[in-house]
């Protein structure tokens, strides 16, 4: 347990001593949230749609978090680069439970980014529903954001530049991002669209936050959570096995 909370507590201060990468990190879903939300929103609302503020905001909410949870992974192949996973994997302890605390940290500073960003929705319009949602809402935000740690961790184990890190991020985040509701209505998208959407994991985190600030889901709550929950424990084993085969 103490290497879990070591590694935990070292992806924060890694992610805390760098302003520039907090307020780089956020810029982007801001400007997605300005940008979409109100050049967008009068549209949307002639489509009978409503405010497109209040159904865009989880959707960015979500993207921050991926993003984030994602790109955590890179840390795996700056420490092999510099050797200090070599001095970490030869260490006493767990190779499951350094896992685990990068995992947890990674996801622990993506969930910190989408509560910026939730707030910051809140100053241009965002309403949530119900305040006292907050809590199932942070369990969601936890989730999405342990699985795609773990993605990204099961990614970097079988790499070892950053450069083909970055690659393969690039080619996964968009799609999943745009192909998850996450920008439009999913029960009016073609139906090919709608089969896309059931297959990409985002989807059910995207439906799952709206559900708990607006009331209303696509799947439904109990087949969001479900689904979340089997997906974040099969790819967080698959990463940690992955990790534990590293070779130092």
């Amino acid at each position: 347990m103490n290497a879990i909370y070591i590694m935990w507590l070292r992806q924060l201060k890694r992610y805390f001593r760098s302003k520039a990468r907090i307020f780089g990190s956020i810029g982007q879903p801001l400007l997605f949230l300005v940008a979409l939300g109100f050049g967008f929103g009068p549209t949307f609302a002639k489509a009978g749609e409503g405010d497109y503020i209040q159904f865009l905001t989880p959707g960015i909410i979500t993207m921050s978090i991926l993003f984030t949870a994602l790109f955590s992974g890179i840390e795996i192949i700056w420490d092999r680069q510099f050797g200090f996973l070599k001095e970490t994997l030869v260490a006493p302890v767990s190779r499951f439970e350094i896992v685990i605390g990068k995992t947890l940290g990674g996801a622990t500073v993506a969930v910190f980014q989408g509560l910026i960003i939730a707030i910051a929705a809140m100053f241009i319009g965002f309403k949530p529903q119900d305040i006292w949602t907050l809590p199932l809402a942070l369990l969601i935000m936890m989730l999405i954001a342990i699985l795609f740690a773990a993605l990204g961790t099961a990614i970097a184990s079988v790499l070892d530049d950053m450069q083909g890190f970055q690659l393969i991020m690039n080619f996964l985040v968009m799609p999943l991002f745009f192909l998850s509701g996450a920008l439009f209505p999913l029960d009016e998208s073609p139906g090919f669209i709608q089969v896309i959407a059931m297959i990409n994991p985002l989807s059910y985190g995207v439906d799952a936050l709206r559900g708990v600030f607006l009331g209303v889901t696509h799947f439904g709550y109990t087949t969001d959570l479900l689904v979340l929950g089997i997906l974040t424990a099969v790819v967080w084993s698959i990463g940690s096995y992955l990790f534990s085969r590293i070779e130092v």
